[in-house]
């Protein structure tokens, strides 16, 4: 499903330049719950922009489904990465005057994927143990019911791939293990599930796990 050949990625700091990444290369298969670890500047979170189609690499090639993505239009970047990839982020990132409700249609807003709204609003919140909290706004929720809502939001599109970054890094252990546990369930109902984390334990309960040092793949993790 996901394929990277010879990824690299630089940014200027001034007059330096700073490669964040450096030749990555490797392959997700439909279905994997991959783990992506490496110490704070290893380029994880720049490795995950540029998989979810946020940030352009500056040399290499990113295929999906076989088709080359690096090079498309933003137009059409967009329209993919709003039908295909759905993120999570360690931070929420949900519109805390908004209820829950109107936070997870947000990404419907944008799809031209014929979908029943309501159903899959309600089907979600079931998913994530939330159908009591429809209309709650998002500032009177708890980190570990935000999260929820954060994935609730990213799979109503039903996207194919998930990136998570540092999804449980703000919660404590309990409620981490509740949400890597919704990560699980997604997995096995088919989505390709790729998870930032400098959690060990949450990496462990991963299938493969790839690690970045210094902005490359460390021997004996891809």
């Amino acid at each position: 499903m996901i394929r990277l050949d010879n990824i690299s990625k630089t940014f200027r700091d001034g007059d330096t330049q700073v490669q964040a990444l450096k030749n990555i290369s490797f392959e997700v298969n439909k279905g994997e719950l991959v783990a992506i670890i490496g110490k704070s500047g290893s380029g994880k979170s720049t490795l995950l922009n540029i998989l979810g189609l946020l940030d352009k690499q500056t040399d290499g090639d990113y295929y999906i489904d076989g088709k080359k993505v690096s090079s498309i239009p933003e137009r059409e970047k967009a329209k993919l990465r709003n039908s295909h990839i759905g993120f999570v982020m360690q931070d929420f990132a949900l519109v805390e005057k908004y209820t829950v409700k109107q936070n997870i249609n947000i990404p419907l807003i944008y799809t031209d994927k014929p979908i029943n709204k309501e159903k899959a609003i309600n089907d979600v919140l079931k998913s994530v143990g939330l159908s009591d909290k429809t209309n709650t706004p998002a500032y009177k929720l708890s980190g570990g019911q935000k999260q929820r809502v954060a994935i609730a939001r990213a799979v109503v599109n039903e996207p194919q791939i998930i990136l998570a970054d540092e999804p449980t890094g703000a919660l404590d252990s309990m409620t981490a293990d509740e949400i890597m546990q919704i990560f699980e369930r997604l997995n096995m109902s088919g989505k390709t599930v790729i998870i930032v984390t400098h959690d060990k334990d949450i990496a462990a309960r991963c299938k493969r796990v790839i690690e970045l040092s210094d902005g490359e793949i460390a021997k004996g993790t891809n």
